[in-house]
């Protein structure tokens, strides 16, 4: 499923960058994968940092035409059809593992609902200069789920750490 992920994010990024109307051009893609949530549950998901230029199909140097690089609604839906497309085919190759007692009929059932969800992508600022993108990748790409920081203290087989406004154990 990881494969799946970061597949659908660069063939959906490539497909809509490569629209003349944004860019016409095939960006440079940085992605990394998560498979957590700030309070140490699976959430397996891409962060990419994508170049505002990239290299058109006769290899000449194209920017983004808007200020922003996409918009929002058309990278959610073009993502989501990517992704339930990539599973179904491996479902169909039986490329899957399913988990015990699931049956493949039972995922295309579950593909069915997830396609009428409304699906989340997070569009940050462009980056004014290198700095910032440096700070991004260090924060994300550095150490693991858990800062040191957060850990507040450590007792018979136990850890007990700062999410936030809550603790959790």
């Amino acid at each position: 499923m990881t494969q799946i992920l970061f597949t659908c994010s660069r063939d959906t990024l490539f497909e809509l960058l490569g629209d003349q109307r944004y860019m016409g051009a095939k960006p440079g893609i940085i992605a990394s994968l998560h498979t957590w949530t700030k309070t140490l549950l699976v959430h397996p998901h891409i962060h990419c940092l994508v170049t505002g230029c990239g290299l058109s199909a006769l290899g000449e140097l194209k920017v983004a035409v808007k200020d922003f690089l996409l918009p929002y609604d058309l990278i959610k839906d073009t993502f989501r059809k990517h992704v339930r497309k990539a599973i179904l085919k491996a479902l169909n190759k039986g490329e899957l593992v399913l988990p015990e007692g699931m049956r493949a009929q039972q995922v295309k059932i579950l593909l069915n609902k997830l396609g009428r969800k409304k699906w989340n992508v997070r569009i940050c600022e462009k980056y004014s200069h290198g700095n910032g993108v440096l700070t991004y990748l260090a924060r994300y790409l550095r150490g693991g789920p858990i800062s040191n920081s957060r850990i507040i203290k450590v007792a018979d087989n136990k850890v007990t750490f700062n999410i936030g406004r809550k603790k959790r154990e």
